[in-house]
């Protein structure tokens, strides 16, 4: 998130004293454009719960949802948030490497650019930036043409003061974590192609910068006049919050409904208020407002990040290693039925307040 309410963040952090672990894993080891030869694995690996299978995959119908696992989460977050690529700073040569990671990602899963490329060129950032768009249309011949954005920012702040001679800020947590929840979503569509309204799939970069990834998008798309639905964005889901009722929250839950149609659709209270995020408006610290502005439609973060529960915001800490990998299979599979709820719906039912 926007490291304008950083200093907030420290004042509320709890000292996680987490250590780092880092085991190999060839099996983990991602097949990107760089490659990266081993892995870590999550201090957090307690059960969770096995999510039941409901269904076997057949084209156009509803996979299971246990489609993701903390595999295949921990071989995308591990790449993204390896040394490699020196903490994404817009501009990079590393936030390059990621960009051509998650292109070929969108190439393997056959979704098509948006635009003539994936790339979305920023034009309002000093160095090369740009956000990473893919498209899967609709097949509901009317409802294809409204549009549901699901999005994350895949930059960071790159290389900071050293601390113990690690001056690399990799961003796992922030957010690479919901770049790989993304991703997944993207895949489970790809197979599946339930979807009746369309929806494209945004990596933003300069979100670090002041949000400008997606202000640039959602004002191109505004300009194309998009019949956009709504806007749902993930951002910090790497750590699970500690003594909540609910799995995650929305920024602006008072907003709207969205909150209460997420719910409906996961059938159990997935979704819940966090009041520290009001306090320290989070709404409009993330890549969602951009299109609340620009559209005027419920546009929202999901997170799970609670001020409480991770102690290395916009540190050199932020590493794979600490992320909950079992939990963030849990987020996609939990967010699956969600997602496509809200995609098929066969009116505009969420509204803001």
């Amino acid at each position: 998130m926007k490291k304008v309410f950083g200093i907030f963040i420290l004042i509320m952090m709890i000292s996680c004293d987490a250590t780092k672990s880092k085991v190999t894993n060839k099996d983990m080891a991602p097949n990107g454009p760089e490659g990266v030869k081993g892995s870590v694995v999550p201090q957090n690996t307690q059960n969770r719960g096995t999510i039941p299978v409901t269904t076997k995959y057949v084209k156009g119908k509803s996979l299971s949802t246990d489609f993701s696992s903390k595999e295949r989460v921990g071989k995308i977050i591990t790449f993204l948030a390896s040394d490699e690529l020196r903490g994404r700073d817009t501009g990079s040569e590393g936030i390059a490497k990621a960009a051509s990671y998650i292109e070929g990602i969108f190439k393997d899963y056959d979704i098509a650019p948006y635009f003539s490329s994936y790339r979305d060129t920023l034009t309002n950032v000093d160095k090369i930036g740009y956000n990473i768009v893919g498209v899967i249309e609709g097949n509901d011949e009317q409802l294809k043409k409204e549009f549901v954005v699901i999005g994350a920012h895949y930059d960071h702040i790159g290389e900071i003061n050293a601390v113990n001679g690690d001056s690399i800020a990799n961003g796992a947590n922030d957010n690479a974590s919901g770049t790989t929840t993304v991703l997944e979503l993207a895949r489970y569509f790809s197979k599946v192609k339930t979807n009746k309204r369309s929806v494209i799939f945004a990596l933003f970069s300069a979100e670090e910068k002041g949000l400008l990834g997606s202000k640039h998008l959602a004002k191109r798309l505004k300009e194309q006049n998009l019949n956009l639905y709504t806007m749902l964005n993930f951002e910090m889901v790497g750590v699970a919050m500690v003594d909540k009722d609910y799995f995650m929250y929305l920024t602006g839950h008072e907003q709207s409904n969205m909150a209460e149609v997420s719910n409906k659709y996961a059938e159990e209270k997935l979704i819940g208020f966090l009041p520290t995020a009001k306090e320290f408006n989070l709404f409009q610290r993330s890549d969602n407002y951009a299109f609340h502005k620009e559209f005027g439609v419920p546009s929202q973060t999901y997170s799970t990040f609670d001020f409480t529960n991770f102690d290395h915001y916009h540190k050199v800490g932020d590493e794979a290693s600490l992320m909950d990998f079992e939990h963030m299979a849990t987020i996609v599979n939990k967010s699956i039925p969600v997602v496509e709820g809200i995609v098929n719906a066969a009116t505009k039912e969420i509204k803001y307040n």
